[in-house]
């Protein structure tokens, strides 16, 4: 890949996450994708991917704006920085109880690219200051 089709690619990722396309999002990771959860551990697979965005959907309404992308000079290697805006719909496991909390965060993503697909996608973003935001 060059790093402008990485660029492509991930501006597709992101344009189909905010838009709630989840197929579309989906169809541009490979199939054994990566996914390390922010302060958490790493999941393998579009079906745990699947799951994890089910459970994201359903209890947090979030755009990601201001996004800026960065790609390495052979596209396999990239990063992104953006803005979530997001809404605390639904309580998640763990977490403090949801009222319709809203929240504004700094965000980073890093991903691996192999034969065209996102074959990695490690996320990032400060949890101490979304739990602030929340209320926690």
């Amino acid at each position: 890949m060059t790093p402008e089709s990485t660029i492509k690619l991930l501006d597709r990722y992101y344009s189909a996450f905010n838009t709630g396309d989840r197929e579309a999002f989906f169809s541009l990771m490979a199939d054994d994708v990566v996914h390390d959860l922010n302060q958490g551990g790493s999941e393998t697979g579009v079906a745990a991917f699947r799951e994890f965005m089910a459970r994201m959907d359903r209890c947090y309404r979030e755009r990601l704006e201001d996004l800026v992308l960065f790609a390495n000079e052979d596209g396999t290697r990239a990063a992104a920085e953006f803005t979530v805006h997001g809404e605390y719909l639904s309580t998640d496991e763990g977490l403090p109880t949801a009222n319709g909390q809203t929240y504004v965060l700094p965000a980073g993503a890093f991903f691996q690219i192999k034969d065209d697909k996102i074959a990695r996608v490690t996320m990032y973003y400060n949890l101490t200051e979304w739990l602030r935001q929340v209320g926690a």
